[in-house]
């Protein structure tokens, strides 16, 4: 058997090739979304015939949708990459990717932008994927570093993408919906004529396992190590508290700060810029310094922390101070999936992606309805208004328990599951 680094279908720098790859399919999923983030609710507004309660009400429904289809499609896509390979896979993704962004872009109802949301979901396995990808490709000892620099991909994509956004969607609603589909082909492309398959034939699964290929049945293998599970429900809680960023942001800190277009514009560029110095650089001597569960844990603290000052701050720039703390959110996700791909063999690593996926499935589902909820109680009834925050801090409080019992690299490699 050869060493999961070196696959021995990857020719000869194909592991920089495909890294490459990965951090570009990152960098332009992050800018494609960012893209949608000043433009999206425009249309749907438009679309809903200028009724804004109405817009509100269908975002919602294309979230909740969005999260149905990833928590039944995300185990299904992560074990067919065990069974064929990660390269089809990605390729498939990012196929549905780009005629999502089509549809927003033609799309002469809200229906269309519904039926292009459900395609979404049915194929957007693009991070999962890359993940288990880079697990393939990535000795165990690295993989925190390289998972952080995935991160800052990210970072960098919402810096540009809503600037970007904002700039071409200034005539014309559409040609940002546009300029993402052309984004995400070029990627494609990219991969269909460069990417190397990760994952050699004879480290793949021997069978497409069809009670596995489901949100219960994907249990299973969370189930079958030790310390999984635990694990994986610290990832959840993480996913299901930073969910009332995008739910409540906008309205909290215009609500509370009296923000404006620019100051948000700004706010979204410091937290960008500080997202990439924690991943890019912070996150690689960190983890090689305390190891990937106290990286793990301190991000899961200054996360715990950053919530609860934003929630208290009763200033705009009080908020912003919070900010380099709360940037340590990084540590979390490098340090997680460090940990957590350590505990599966080679063929497994997408089955515990498309878990972790459907896992994030439930927690979009969740997030806006509670979080929305909570702010409107606040609002309503005289509490305070960063009451939704507070609850996401208290939801980082429980992943941090958890994790002090949980977060611990495995003594022996992992055994195949029964």
């Amino acid at each position: 058997m050869t060493d999961a680094a070196t696959p021995s279908t990857t020719p000869s720098g194909g592991r920089q090739a495909g890294f490459g790859f990965i951090f570009a399919l990152a960098l332009m999923n992050a800018v494609s979304f960012g893209i949608m983030i000043p433009i999206l609710p425009q249309l749907v507004r438009e679309l809903a015939g200028g009724d804004t309660a109405a817009a509100s009400e269908w975002t919602v429904v294309f979230a909740v949708t969005w999260g149905i289809m990833q928590f039944f499609c995300g185990p299904l896509l992560g074990m067919l990459s065990d069974r064929i390979g990660r390269r089809p896979v990605l390729l498939l993704s990012l196929f549905g990717l780009a005629l999502d962004f089509l549809f927003m872009a033609f799309a002469p109802t809200l229906w269309w932008l519904l039926l292009g949301r459900i395609l979404n979901g049915a194929t957007a396995a693009s991070f999962s994927t890359a993940s288990a990808y880079l697990a393939d490709v990535t000795p165990p000892e690295r993989r925190a570093k390289v998972f952080g620099w995935m991160g800052s991909a990210f970072s960098f994509g919402f810096i540009m993408g809503p600037t970007i956004g904002g700039f071409l969607g200034q005539g014309d609603l559409r040609v940002p919906f546009l300029a993402a589909a052309g984004l995400t082909a070029v990627n494609w492309l990219y991969g269909f004529f460069v990417l190397p398959e990760s994952l050699p034939p004879e480290k793949r699964a021997t069978s497409f396992d069809w009670g596995r290929a489901n949100p219960v049945g994907s249990l299973r293998l969370l189930r079958s190590r030790m310390g999984l599970l635990p694990l994986a429900g610290v990832g959840f809680l993480f996913q299901f508290a930073h969910t009332v960023l995008p739910t409540v942001f906008v309205l909290y800190t215009t609500y509370r700060y009296h923000w404006d277009s620019r100051t948000l514009g700004l706010t979204f560029l410091l937290t960008g810029v500080l997202g990439v110095i924690v991943s890019m650089f912070l996150v690689g001597p960190t983890v090689a310094r305390i190891g990937e569960r106290r990286t793990l844990l301190l991000g899961l603290a200054a996360t715990a922390f950053g919530f609860a000052w934003y929630g208290w701050a009763d200033t705009g720039w009080l908020y912003l101070l919070g900010a380099p703390v709360f940037a340590l959110s990084g540590f979390i996700m490098p340090g997680l999936q460090g940990l957590m791909t350590r505990r599966v063999q080679p063929h497994e690593q997408g089955q515990l992606q498309g878990a972790n996926q459907s896992l994030m499935g439930i927690g979009s589902i969740l997030g806006p309805a509670l979080f929305g909820e909570a702010f409107a109680r606040a609002l309503r009834g005289g509490h305070p208004p960063g009451l939704p925050i507070y609850l996401a801090s208290g939801l980082l409080v429980a992943a941090l328990s958890l994790a002090f019992a949980a977060a611990r690299a495995p003594a022996s490699a992992p055994q195949p599951a029964e």
